[in-house]
């Protein structure tokens, strides 16, 4: 493992006040995401200052303001917008306070300190081979229809998130295999703001109204997300007639685990939040006590200021076939949350 030398020696951890900035309650993730870490960081002995801000931009930022004024020693953030934080965490700079990024690359600032996620570009391309091993496009004469769509335009994240899958699907695009009888390909046509379900929801019944209403099968759905796929399965729920597609997802909701076991959707990519947060609790404790910070990634993130080193947790794909050993016996869910 790399290790990158913390900026500066700060005081010991116990009673450190911490600051976590999460995006909002709306999602499950995130609920799941702010719980762990204020567990994890409080069972060491920190002071954690939780906030969820609503989805509103102008509200993180305010909270990260709070947390400067009040003292964090040290902030994590998962960003809302990756480039609405740059005034802000100016702010925190000028305090010598410590940034970590959380899951979400904050872009165009050099007040990150250190950015903790899964491997998203791994995410990408595993959802990509799991259309072409279900699809069978190596062997298959096709054409088979495919749609797609990914998350916030401002969330850099669905650049390797869209990156990766399209890494794997393209060529079978190129070679007539697969077709998008919507044309909607390019990554801002596919976009979904907020990774919102309804939004998802509403563009999914244009394109089922305008392409697949005369019976026309649609194949798949390359879904970045699970609150993206769930509005394409309520879409499909409404509106469509025809066999079933194949639906990827990614971060194992539980309304969409729900759905993969009524075969609703094929899978979704597992991000194991409790593995995410324990590393950066490894890393706050690192940069609190003046050690070495672990990381993994030194190359590949660069926020528009110069690369961010990184720890890259790795995600792995969850079916009808391993949900019970990857979600149930790991202690993630209870069955009776799935049911």
């Amino acid at each position: 493992m790399l290790a990158v030398a913390a900026m500066g020696t700060m005081a010991n951890a116990e009673g450190e006040k911490i600051g976590v900035a999460m995006p909002t309650q709306d999602l499950q993730r995130w609920n799941q995401d702010g719980s762990n870490m204020k567990a994890e960081l409080e069972a060491k002995g920190y002071e954690v200052d939780l906030q969820y801000a609503g989805n509103d931009s102008a509200t993180q930022a305010s909270q990260i303001e709070n947390m400067i004024a009040n003292g964090d020693q040290l902030l994590v953030v998962a960003s809302i917008d990756g480039d609405s934080l740059g005034t802000v965490l100016a702010q925190a700079k000028e305090a010598n306070i410590p940034v970590i990024a959380y899951d979400r690359l904050i872009m165009n600032t050099d007040a990150i300190s250190y950015y903790a996620t899964f491997d998203n570009y791994l995410v990408g391309k595993t959802q990509g081979e799991y259309l072409v091993d279900a699809l069978d496009l190596e062997n298959a004469d096709g054409p088979f229809n495919l749609e797609i769509i990914t998350g916030d335009p401002g969330d850099n994240n669905v650049n390797f998130f869209y990156g990766g899958a399209m890494d794997v699907l393209q060529p079978y695009i190129d070679a007539g295999k697969l077709v998008v009888p919507s044309g909607q390909i390019a990554k801002e046509e596919v976009a979904t703001a907020n990774w919102a379900t309804d939004a998802a929801q509403s563009r999914f019944e244009n394109i089922l109204s305008s392409n697949y209403a005369d019976g026309t099968n649609l194949d798949a759905v390359l879904a970045s997300n699970d609150s993206t796929a769930l509005g394409v399965e309520n879409a499909l729920a409404a509106n469509y007639t025809g066999e079933y597609p194949i639906i990827t997802g990614q971060d194992c909701d539980i309304a969409n685990v729900a759905n993969i076991v009524a075969g609703k959707q094929a899978m979704s990519v597992f991000k194991d939040t409790r593995a995410l947060a324990s590393q950066v609790v490894e890393m706050v404790d690192a940069i609190i006590s003046g050690e070495e910070v672990p990381v993994n990634d030194t190359e590949t993130y660069d926020n528009g200021t110069g690369i961010i080193p990184s720890y890259l947790c790795e995600p792995v794909a969850v079916t009808i076939d391993n949900y019970k050993e990857m979600l149930i016996d790991s202690g993630y869910y209870t069955e009776d949350q799935i049911q």
